[in-house]
């Protein structure tokens, strides 16, 4: 009996140890990426959170795909909005074998970490970078789910013009992929126009805090208002200094300066209703309920408020997955059609894809500020 009871025990233990390793082995590693040290982490733990909360549900849930049962694993890296960084950490989930990656945050690093992606065959969803060339490379593994740069620049450029009345525009970017790509497209929206005229260019880097020399050089062109392509980390102190200068000039931008962190940033140096700046997405009236309950989950769980594109992260992450589950497989080469031809109904509208990767139907979303608050002005197309 004690021999018996013996072999029993052991064949107990050997069933959880297999039971326990098959348990290991059911697990669907997916990668995030964005900057979470450097000028706009703030930015990037934004987007990491809205994925680690997607991820959070989808375990709280469970999810079975093809009849069998799996754990989802984020794996979040940083690429401190370095290219060079960005491809080391591209590498290093590829060498995790992870079966997807949300991310890159911004288009500095998402395009060259595409191209790593995309010869590993792993489907790829940035909630962030807007850079056209992104998704323009032929890379079927490329995706986005916020409206890209040529959107962007055109809606601005048309509200400067039409809406703001401005004749004098002074152009100012900081170089990198994405500010560069956002003003060129600006630009040659407010030419196409034809009832504004672009009196003068300047360029700073992610990086600079002192502007008074391309300040002062675009003073003397007497803008009527001045379009920065480029982040919050670089607009809240220009701001300041246009104010140190006597420049109460209107102050438009895109995503990368549209969040809540630009008031704290410029100081005492941005006027009520001064700054226009765009998001690369947005929420029909029906859709704002969910919208606001996630931005109060959010809160709860983060002890913050959202940023910019932590919905966005949020969505592609359950988009991938409701990919994986329709084509009965995590295998990236078994989910990558259902991915590029499906539809996913997220809290940010409809998650679908057109033949480059680019979300159909995008929207952006006007902001301005006052009292040191966001307030949204119109969500356009």
């Amino acid at each position: 009996m004690r021999f018996s009871s013996r072999l029993v025990l052991r064949a107990s233990v050997l069933a959880c140890m297999v039971g326990g390793a098959a348990q290991a082995q059911d697990v669907i590693r997916i990668g995030h990426v964005a900057a979470t040290s450097g000028a706009i982490a703030h930015l990037g733990k934004d987007n990491e959170n809205g994925a680690r909360m997607a991820v959070d549900e989808l375990n709280a849930k469970g999810v079975v795909i093809g009849g069998k049962r799996y754990r989802v694993e984020l794996l979040a890296e940083d690429d401190a909005g370095d290219p060079k960084q960005g491809t080391t950490v591209a590498q290093k989930l590829v060498d995790a074998k992870v079966r997807g990656v949300i991310g890159h945050q911004n288009s500095g690093t998402t395009i060259p970490a595409s191209k790593i992606y995309y010869d590993a065959g792993i489907p790829q969803i940035s909630p962030a970078a807007s850079n056209p060339k992104y998704t323009r490379q032929g890379f079927n593994t490329a995706f986005r789910n916020i409206a890209n740069d040529e959107q962007l620049g055109a809606a601005l450029a048309r509200y400067a013009v039409q809406d703001g009345k401005a004749k004098q525009i002074a152009v100012i970017d900081d170089r990198t992929a994405y500010g560069k790509g956002l003003a060129d497209e600006f630009v040659k929206n407010v030419k196409k126009s034809g009832a504004a005229r672009i009196v003068a260019q300047q360029f700073t880097t992610d990086k600079a805090t002192d502007f008074n020399a391309i300040l002062t050089a675009i003073k003397a062109t007497k803008p009527d208002l001045i379009f920065f392509g480029g982040m919050d980390a670089v607009a809240g102190p220009m701001l300041r200094q246009m104010k140190q200068l006597g420049m109460p000039v209107r102050f438009m931008g895109g995503d990368g300066m549209c969040s809540d962190s630009v008031p704290r940033l410029a100081g005492d140096g941005m006027a009520d209703g001064q700054v226009i700046c765009a998001e690369a997405g947005g929420v029909e009236p029906q859709q704002q309920k969910g919208l606001d309950d996630f931005r109060a989950a959010y809160r709860r769980r983060f002890g913050v408020e959202v940023m910019t594109y932590a919905p966005y992260a949020y969505d592609a992450m359950l988009a991938m997955v409701a990919a994986m589950q329709k084509a009965g497989s995590p295998d990236p080469a078994v989910y990558l059609p259902a991915l590029a031809k499906g539809s996913y109904q997220g809290i940010t509208g409809v998650v679908a894809f057109d033949a480059r990767g680019d979300v159909k139907d995008g929207k952006l979303t006007l902001y301005t500020f006052k009292g040191g608050k966001r307030q949204r002005v119109a969500v356009i197309k």
